[in-house]
């Protein structure tokens, strides 16, 4: 094995954030806080494949969001027998990649890159803003512009201009969103991986299920089409919930546990979390038979509009992206390790197949 220092030097080290600190049981409520203190997590992505007779190459997300209030990168380390190896970032959003490829006949071409992070419970007081410096305009108008699957035209504009009917504030607006999105949409459990993320479909077909790439993503299309600057992080689960919701975590092996949220800027208080989907989640799988009404769903749902747990480690806010040196399609989002040779894109869908697999740890010392 071919092994490389930290692409990025690590700055921070679990001593000198503030401690995390643990639960001994669930707690009763779903109750995310700023004042739960800093954790530490690795997550390790391994892809090993076939040997083919044309040149492979290999595309695994890195953590690219660095917000010194809830997410902090600390690097990232590779190994492998790839014959070229490149940190790549997109120019558009700051999405970045591990970049592999290996020649025709390649033996057992395998990479692994290790990053580590710190994450911090998010939760903004909606009755309390405060001075937060406006958007810059170029800012602005990313995020509000319409993408190839987030149109704010047509239907998404109708949809929007009648869920926000009455509402006078950007905020008022965007919670308005968000609950329509709770009321009306419900989680589909045979939706594939985490969705597409059609919204003028799901609109137009009447369909409004699906899973967090489909319903979070009609929330980001709606919010645009609104006025309100909003976007889509795409991430994975590392870890359990500390609240004790089996629906809202996953630990160790999280080869299947990518989940995007959203965020909304609302003046006052700047990116604003949300998060819909997670729960329409909870109401599906939390246990049998539960609706929006039950006592296990509505601190949930309370919360999810301007606060996450921060067992998740968000990679990136992109949208349409071209894979640097592909032959194939634009990618909707970057949320699973992607690969492709001269038989076409791999089905980055399915670890099995395309042999690959994420495992996360928490660092205690």
């Amino acid at each position: 094995m071919d092994r490389r220092h930290f692409i990025k030097t690590a700055l921070l080290t679990a001593g000198t954030l503030s401690a995390w600190r643990p639960a001994m049981a669930a707690d009763s409520r779903f109750t995310p806080s700023p004042a739960n203190g800093w954790r530490v997590f690795e997550v390790t992505t391994r892809a090993e494949l076939a040997t083919t007779d044309s040149a492979t190459r290999v595309w695994l997300p890195l953590p690219s969001v660095d917000d010194p209030a809830w997410m902090r990168t600390m690097g990232n380390l590779w190994q492998g027998n790839a014959a070229t190896v490149q940190v790549l970032r997109d120019p558009t959003y700051g999405a970045q990649m591990l970049a592999a490829s290996w020649p025709a006949g390649a033996a057992a071409p395998v990479v692994e890159v290790t990053s580590r992070f710190a994450t911090r419970d998010r939760a903004i007081n909606l009755n309390e803003p405060g001075k937060v410096a406006a958007l810059d305009a170029a800012t602005a108008q990313l995020y509000t512009r319409p993408t190839e699957l987030l149109p704010t035209d047509g239907i998404v504009r109708k949809t929007a201009t009648e869920i926000t009917r009455g509402n006078r504030t950007d905020t008022e607006k965007a919670r308005a969103i968000y609950e329509w999105i709770v009321d009306n949409t419900a989680r589909n459990p045979k939706t594939r991986g985490c969705g597409t993320g059609d919204i003028r479909a799901m609109l137009e077909t009447g369909d409004l299920t699906g899973k967090c790439a489909d319903l979070n993503a009609l929330y980001v299309g709606l919010a645009r089409a609104a006025g309100l600057p909003a976007r889509d992080v795409y991430g994975i689960r590392v870890a359990d919930s500390r609240f004790g919701y089996k629906s809202l975590g996953r630990s160790a092996d999280i080869s299947k546990a990518q989940h995007c949220r959203a965020e909304v800027w609302l003046a006052g208080f700047g990116w604003l979390p949300v998060d819909p989907a997670d729960v329409r989640k909870v109401v599906l799988e939390e246990k049998p038979g539960l609706t929006l009404k039950d006592d296990v769903v509505v601190p949930v749902r309370e919360k999810l509009f301007g606060a996450w747990e921060m067992n998740w480690l968000a990679y990136n806010v992109a949208h349409d992206l071209a894979l640097p040196g592909s032959t194939g399609q634009r990618i909707p989002f970057l949320m699973y390790p992607q690969g492709e040779n001269a038989g076409g894109r791999f089905d980055s869908l399915d670890p099995e197949t395309f042999r690959y697999r994420i495992t996360a740890r928490e660092i205690t010392t």
